[in-house]
């Protein structure tokens, strides 16, 4: 649904300090309640295609979803519409990811991460591969929706290292779960409600690995509903802290509800508007 009258969003990337060219790209699209961030790996640029590709494919799949009113041929009564579209579209892209790696020696082992997130009905459906996140501040307080598909967290939730020791490690940076990289990926989706003054950030690891939650905070709160501001002091603080990799962000903040008053695409999935 259409939330660009509710919903302000700032995108930013920077290459950082180190690398050569950009691999990360950034998309918002508030006429169909998209965000998207995602980060590319791979070969010299061969990053760069895999994530421009996630971005473009991604956001048109979407469109197409809901401009024609296409069905995608499944219906789950407990998730919103809005899901299984973004199941669809990552499956089609990660297909179309892996097949150009494949064929194309230049981009071969080509893959790349991704958040991406849709706001609609007051509801917010954030699905992710990798180690790109999603937070959400509310009032004072920060949240992680999204945990890394990572060697590291799974360490974590092993018990085998603290999140102190993880700070440390050499090989934080190893993903277990990319887009394009095998013939099927496993998209992690979940669903939140969503609130007004709420602030949503996406970001790569570029930043999540430099400025830490106490710091992302701070900004945010200091930043008092400036999305931009707190867009550029998130990035200025990740290359003060070194700028090892390229640096992204996408922040929405929620400025007031907004209600789906057509219920075409529930009704099409078999799940009723309220």
């Amino acid at each position: 649904m259409n939330v660009s009258n509710a919903i302000k969003v700032v995108r930013q990337t920077n290459v950082g300090l180190l690398r050569e060219h950009n691999e990360d790209a950034v998309a918002s699209d508030l006429s169909i309640g998209l965000l998207l961030l995602a980060d590319g790996m791979g070969g010299y640029k061969a990053g760069e295609v895999a994530s421009e590709i996630a971005a473009l494919m991604i956001a048109a799949e979407i469109t197409e979803s809901m401009q024609n009113k296409t069905s995608i041929g499944k219906s789950e009564p407990n998730r919103l519409p809005e899901s299984l579209m973004l199941i669809d579209a990552v499956e089609k892209t990660n297909a179309i990811i892996y097949q150009i790696s494949q064929k194309q020696p230049q981009c071969a082992g080509m893959g790349t991460t991704l958040v991406a997130s849709i706001f609609t009905d007051n509801k917010l459906v954030v699905g992710h591969i990798g180690d790109s996140r999603m937070y959400r501040l509310r009032g004072e307080t920060l949240t992680q929706l999204t945990e890394d598909h990572s060697w590291i967290q799974e360490q974590i939730n092993a018990g085998l290292i603290t999140r102190e020791q993880a700070l440390l490690a050499n090989n934080k940076n190893l993903v277990t779960r990319a887009l394009g990289i095998d013939p099927k990926v496993e998209l992690e989706l979940q669903e939140f409600d969503v609130e007004v003054n709420d602030i949503y950030l996406q970001c790569s690891d570029g930043l999540s690995d430099l400025v830490d939650d106490a710091e992302i905070t701070k900004v945010l709160l200091e930043a008092n509903g400036n999305i931009t501001h707190a867009a550029d002091k998130l990035i200025q603080a990740a290359n003060e802290n070194g700028g090892t990799d390229n640096i992204s962000v996408v922040i929405a903040i929620i400025k007031k509800a907004f209600i789906a008053e057509k219920s075409w695409v529930r009704n099409l999935f078999g799940r009723k508007s309220k």
